[in-house]
């Protein structure tokens, strides 16, 4: 039965993008206004750039792409009606035609129940597909009104049952009740969020970051948002969410990208042994950065004599050492210092001569001189990040020196590696990032001869969104912590997923290493599945306990699914791992075909990653594969079968999954549980678990 209002809705839909059509070729006209001529007056030129930026930002805002202008329609108790959409468009005489979804207005369509109704009569939701409306659905709240007979609550289940591409879709027409009260939060302080897995704790969280550059525009546009995420492959699964939503102004980044903001030439590609990583991560590495520093701002081991005309010069062990300590107490960042000590070492040079010459005459003939420039370099070298960190790191004496009062021996070991040959050529891992930020903290930016920095400072952000904050150490949480211009940051995860060596246990430990603000930080719960069905959570619930016992675990929403399949690779003579990979990529072809082309992730322990990538290349299969020689990975999801190891599956949502070994999981990762549960919750629809070795303990009956 055909709604009798689609032809009026449809119609109202091409008013809107007729409008919204007209705005966005006047935001063109302007910005061809602004590109005419480049000249004039300094002030010409700032407020030209000005005026382009805003226009650029706003034809932003008015891309759409292939998404539906309007999603929905309030019907009040006061006969006023409001259509709800991606943005506001307004017809000549700025009266509304679609009311942006953040707007005050718009709460009612998220938020309305029917024990509270909020004011409304009718909440209608549109299925559409681009500009062309297939179908509405009415919620009715007003009692006089239900033999109409148009009444449902499908909107979110048919969202829910949609195939995934390999890119994680907005929520904006189906945001549910808990999950707008997070969304709207005020923007001071810090917001933490935990969320099971399928809460949608993410998209969560991006939607929060477009809410507050609405409502917060001034001053969020020129303080900026950053998002942070835990690889390159979610960065490209979450990339279309808020150019979606008209905010294509948000920082999506990953740490080692925040620092390659500074430093380009930093290469990230190294794989850090979990002991090590583990070790990096500790706060006690904030002691030994700074021993670090420490032990590069040294006195003289002996007295430096050299000639100076017909003459010779002198500064003593003492006389370098009364140097060093008063650099240090005078200057908070090493670099800093060092044109203080340039300026004693000259000035006592001169001092030591009988007729006590300018010492600005001493260094120009002296600063080149080979005795000299060794003796600056001992005591107050000048330092990038990655100087100091590769020297550290290529010898144990030195990392002995700045790290055995902090680490143990066992540690601080881990921390060696040989220095190689070239500087431009050393590899960084993930674990490194936040040391080499650590550093830049105490070192601070080289500085020209006119005292002016030659690398850019850190930036800061007016709002900071974190996901999967759990598996974020204490070192990499004092990076992010010194991005945060005033404490205002949303904070993401679930301590259940926390995976990554040196993980928080709890969320007072995270807390204990970001700013607050002045303020209490709020925390909120997403307690409702929406992505797992019911037998999938079941089965992934039985590895929680175990793995978080302290943890309530969430709530299927969709109470029905395919019940996950179990499948047993053994004959009698005993399964080898090929034949194990083999039945694993044929489950996989099953699993495809059973979802008509909904997406696949093949789910693997490290170990087994290559021998399934040959095996899926063995048999043509059109796939896309995910790599962990650095957690930075780069390329998108492939959207029908994506190769994924365990470490990095963790945030992404997919229609169908293939889990292969779990053993072989528990065994691997350094939170084999944990790593465990993740695998087992990334599917909206269908989940089949494959092995050879016996099921673990926590997955049988």
């Amino acid at each position: 039965m055909t709604h009798p209002e689609i032809a009026a809705e449809q119609a109202h839909i091409d008013r809107a993008h007729l409008l919204l059509d007209q705005a966005r070729d006047r935001a063109r006209k302007l910005r061809g206004m602004v590109e005419v001529g480049r000249g004039g007056t300094t002030q010409a030129r700032y407020e030209r750039d000005v005026i382009e930026g805003s226009v650029q930002n706003r034809l932003g805002q008015l891309q759409l792409g292939s998404a539906s202008l309007i999603f929905g329609r309030i019907d009040l108790e006061s006969r006023d009606r409001f259509h709800i959409g991606r943005l506001a468009v307004a017809d000549e005489r700025q009266e509304p035609v679609v009311v942006d979804w953040r707007a005050p207005i718009a709460e009612p369509f998220y938020r309305a129940t029917g024990r509270d109704p909020m004011g409304l009569v009718r909440r209608r939701h549109f299925a559409s597909r681009g500009r062309e409306l297939l179908d509405l659905e009415d919620e009715l709240f007003d009692l006089d009104l239900l033999d109409e007979g148009f009444q449902g609550h499908g909107a979110l289940l048919a969202a829910l049952d949609q195939n995934r591409d390999g890119q994680l879709r907005d929520i904006v027409a189906t945001i549910q009740g808990e999950q707008d009260e997070i969304i709207r939060d005020p923007l001071k302080g810090m917001l933490i969020v935990q969320g099971g897995p399928g809460t949608g704790k993410t998209v969560v969280a991006l939607h929060r970051a477009a809410y507050l550059l609405y409502t917060y525009r001034f001053p969020l546009q020129g303080q900026g948002v950053l998002v942070v995420g835990p690889n390159r492959l979610f960065l490209r699964y979450i990339e279309q969410v808020l150019p979606s939503l008209g905010e294509a102004g948000v920082h999506l980044t990953v740490l080692a990208d925040l620092f390659s903001d500074i430093f380009a030439d930093t290469r990230v590609t190294l794989p850090d042994p979990s002991d090590s990583a583990a070790v990096k991560g500790k706060e006690r590495m904030v002691s030994v950065i700074a021993g670090a520093i420490r032990d590069r701002e040294r006195p003289l081991r002996d007295d430096l004599v050299v000639g100076f005309g017909l003459s010779r010069l002198r500064i003593s062990v003492s006389q370098s050492r009364a140097i060093v300590r008063e650099a240090r107490r005078r200057y908070r960042r090493h670099n800093a210092g060092r044109r203080f000590v340039e300026n004693e070492f000259f000035s006592t040079l001169a001092l030591s001569h009988h007729s006590q010459p300018d010492p600005e005459n001493v260094r120009y003939q002296l600063r080149r001189d080979p005795r000299v420039v060794e003796a600056l370099e001992r005591m107050w070298p000048v330092l990038t990040p990655a100087q100091l960190l590769r020297d550290l790191f290529g010898s144990k004496a030195l990392i002995s020196s700045a790290a055995s009062e902090h680490l143990s021996e066992e540690d601080w070991l881990t921390l060696f590696r040989p220095r190689g040959e070239s500087l431009s050529g050393y590899r960084w891992s993930d674990a490194d990032v936040p040391l080499l930020d650590e550093a830049y903290l105490g070192l601070g930016p080289r500085l020209d001869r006119q005292r002016k920095a030659r690398d850019p400072e850190v930036r800061t952000f007016g709002h900071i969104v974190v996901d999967e904050t759990q598996d974020h150490t204490p070192m990499a949480l004092r990076m992010i912590a010194r991005r945060s211009l005033n404490g205002s940051m949303t904070i993401v995860g679930d301590i259940a997923q926390a995976t990554a060596p040196g993980a928080a246990a709890d969320w007072d430990e995270v807390l204990n290493h970001l700013p607050s603000g002045g303020k209490e930080p709020r925390v909120r719960e997403l307690t409702l599945s929406y992505r797992i069905p019911a037998p999938n959570l079941e089965l992934a619930n039985k590895v929680l306990a175990f793995a978080a016992p302290d943890l309530s675990p969430p709530t299927a929403v969709r109470s029905v699914g395919a019940p996950p399949r179990i499948i047993e690779v053994r004959d009698s003579a005993g399964t080898s791992v090929e034949q194990l990979v083999e039945r694993s990529v044929a489950i996989v072809e099953e699993e495809s075909e059973a979802l008509g082309g909904g997406s696949v992730a093949v789910i693997a322990p490290e170990s087994l990653i290559d021998l399934v990538d040959a095996a899926l290349k063995a048999r043509s299969i059109d796939y896309g594969r995910a790599t962990t020689a650095s957690r930075n990975v780069s390329g998108p999801l492939h959207p029908k079968i994506a190769l994924v190891p365990v470490q990095l599956v963790k945030g992404l949502e997919l229609d169908g999954t293939v889990v292969i070994e779990p053993a072989t999981i528990l065994d691997e990762e350094p939170q084999g549980l944990r790593a465990l549960f993740v695998a087992l919750t990334r599917s909206t629809k269908r989940l089949a678990v494959v092995h050879a070795r016996s099921l673990p303990d926590v997955l049988q009956d």
